[in-house]
């Protein structure tokens, strides 16, 4: 699985649950797919759109908790 994101952040962001879950459901289906060894599989995401959603996500959650 390949994702091409910073170092320390293998499943994207906080609180960005979306691409979070799609990443290890991604993974999951290439455990049970692959047809060989060391078979990758290129997520086609950047790591610039996550962030930037994560931030915005983040923002509302601290929103709401300031409330």
């Amino acid at each position: 699985m390949f994702v091409p994101f910073r170092m320390g952040h293998h499943f994207g962001v906080p609180f960005h649950v979306e691409v979070q879950r799609r990443i290890i459901l991604e993974a999951l289906d290439l455990v049970k797919t692959a047809t060989r060894s060391g078979e990758i599989r290129d997520l086609p995401l950047r790591w610039m759109d996550v962030r930037r959603e994560g931030r915005t996500i983040e923002k509302a959650a601290q929103g709401r908790n300031a409330s």
